[in-house]
């Protein structure tokens, strides 16, 4: 399940030509300020993890990083 998340977030990220220095995605990593992602990007991820997992990650709230999804995801 992880991995499936991180090649979603790491799609999102190439097909958005988002730069970043040292990308490096792990359970603390933040969705904004160290991915880059806005606001049209943070759509895309929902979409796509709603999509291949079948649920609502903002069910419970706002999420903003990388665990909050794999914790919704449990």
């Amino acid at each position: 399940m992880k991995e499936k998340v991180y090649k979603i977030i790491l799609n999102i990220i190439d097909d958005n030509d988002i730069k970043i220095d040292n990308l490096e995605i792990n359970e603390s990593t933040l969705l904004t300020n160290d991915l880059g992602l806005d606001s049209f990007n943070l759509a895309q991820l929902t979409v796509e993890i709603e999509s291949e997992f079948g649920v609502d990650i903002f069910e419970n709230g706002i999420i903003s990083s990388v665990g909050d999804i794999l914790n919704q995801l449990k």
